[in-house]
């Protein structure tokens, strides 16, 4: 029994040192993408391609389940967005609630006939809808399949641009968010065929007629923490996995693809629980089975804010879901495993995939069991438990800390150094209670997969319209408007 007690402690040691150093590895080499990306932009001047004739068009398409409390406030933003050619295609998926109502009144919609051809399969269309303030925007009425991805694929079959930007019914973009994530695609319009942009968290920021005017850190301590993990996931992660172009997902939230490729691959995989991740991995293997090259992107200043869950029963429920949707795409790709025609793909990126987020909460559950019960049995070395805190823990912590300072030396999203010192002290939890909180969730998930739990299990939201909207603003010029 000691001897397993011993093997399994010192393996939670090496696992936990390895996990901490290549997030080392990839802080360092967010910090060096960051500069870069900041001396590239200087080169770009936004406004050019804004008034450019020639920038390809995007379509939008928002999937919206209901979406009551948020879509008026996110339709507003969309049709805002300062970019010269724009679609805009709301999925109304078949909600219970208002929230083709909420549009109805918003936007005058007024049913069309049009010819609407389902080249990727999706559930039945009830209506087509027009705007008659905004030809730009058109509405999708459907019967639900209960996914997101199927609502996605009805959005697809009707985009007439050759990018499409999948975002979330209850996000944000900021003004210029189409401008500067296209940056990497009018580098290179034949390698790059799809870009990923940072997600942050929308609680407690204050939204005028669906534009972010300040951005403040929550009060409430689980939304408060998730700004912290976004920003690991996002700038450490993100950042680095796109540098090496091993980038494995572009966020549901936020992204733009080649819509001729989403449309060869077959859009969204019916059923697929993490709609996201599942396509860009299609994406890889069908690029890669062509032999052509090619490039998934990330760039970390095109901001898109969502609204987080509030309250431990919904994070718990979207963290198992996010672990039954990893485990969705790693199943079906597993035969990509250190296949030479997969490149890093198949000898770098799925492996880390499989070791250190897969087998994560597995690991680290029994690990800290066994560690319990060596002390509870009185076998447990000072020295291994001091080695296992300072490497463990400690070292995780300044990683958290260095990618919110790398946030803040950046970007400067959070203008009140109060909610910067806040945001430092959280880093402090992240690592214990909430860690063990998130792999419990996680092997939760793990479970609901194994035993055919697919619930999609949406979490319960507040809605934009709970957001602080000022009474009055002070005017504001163009060329002082909030984080340009």
């Amino acid at each position: 029994m000691i001897r397993f007690l011993n093997i399994s402690n010192a393996t939670l040691f090496w696992y936990f040192l390895a996990s901490n150093f290549i997030y080392l590895a990839m802080l360092i080499t967010a910090f060096w993408t960051s500069a870069r990306h900041q001396r590239r932009l200087q080169s770009y001047r936004l406004e050019w391609i804004k008034d450019a004739p020639l920038a390809p068009p995007i379509t939008i398409v928002a999937p919206a389940h209901n979406e009551e409390a948020s879509i008026r406030e996110a339709v507003r933003n969309f049709l805002d967005l300062d970019y010269p050619q724009l679609e805009i295609i709301v999925v109304n998926d078949g909600s219970k609630d208002r929230t083709l109502d909420v549009l109805q009144e918003e936007f005058r919609l007024r049913s069309v006939r049009a010819v609407y051809v389902p080249e990727i399969p999706c559930e039945q269309i009830r209506g087509l809808y027009r705007s008659e303030t905004d030809p730009r925007l058109l509405v999708i009425d459907k019967v639900s399949r209960g996914n997101k991805a199927d609502a996605a694929n009805a959005g697809l079959n009707a985009a007439t641009s050759p990018y499409v930007c999948v975002v979330d019914g209850d996000s944000l973009l900021e003004r210029d968010a189409l401008l500067r994530i296209m940056v990497p695609v009018l580098a290179d319009p034949q390698r790059v065929v799809a870009v990923g942009g940072i997600v942050r968290v929308l609680n407690g920021a204050t939204i005028e007629r669906g534009q972010l005017r300040e951005a403040r850190l929550p009060h409430h301590p689980v939304e408060a923490i998730q700004v912290v993990e976004y920003l690991r996931a996002f700038l450490i992660g993100r950042e680095a996995w796109s540098r090496a172009n091993m980038l494995a997902i572009v966020s549901g939230a936020f992204g733009i693809f080649r819509t001729d490729l989403v449309r060869a691959i077959g859009g969204y995989r019916a059923g697929s629980i993490g709609e996201d991740f599942d396509l860009v991995m299609r994406l890889h293997r069908y690029l890669l089975r062509k032999k052509r090259e090619y490039q998934i992107c990330f760039v970390p200043d095109p901001m898109c804010w969502t609204e987080v869950p509030s309250d431990l029963k919904s994070l718990g429920r979207q963290r198992a879901r996010w672990q039954k949707g990893l485990l969705d795409v790693l199943w079906p790709n597993r035969d990509m495993l250190f296949r030479p025609g997969y490149g890093r793909m198949g000898s770098i990126a799925l492996p880390y995939l499989w070791l250190f987020e897969f087998f994560a909460p597995v690991v680290e559950i029994v690990g800290l069991g066994t560690i319990i019960l060596a002390a509870c049995l009185g076998v447990l070395s000072r020295t291994f438990f001091m080695q296992f805190l300072l490497f463990g823990f400690a070292f995780a912590t300044v990683i958290s800390i260095g990618s919110v300072l790398q946030e803040e030396v950046t970007y400067r999203r959070y203008k009140d150094w109060k909610d910067v010192a806040r945001l430092v002290s959280y880093c402090f939890f992240e690592h214990f209670p909430y860690r063990q909180l998130h792999m419990l969730w996680r092997l939760r998930g793990i479970w609901e997969y194994f035993t055919g739990n697919e619930a999609w299990n949406q979490p319960k939201r507040k809605g934009m319209s709970s957001a602080r909207t000022p009474t009055k603003l002070p005017a504001q010029s163009p060329s002082t408007r909030p984080f340009e």
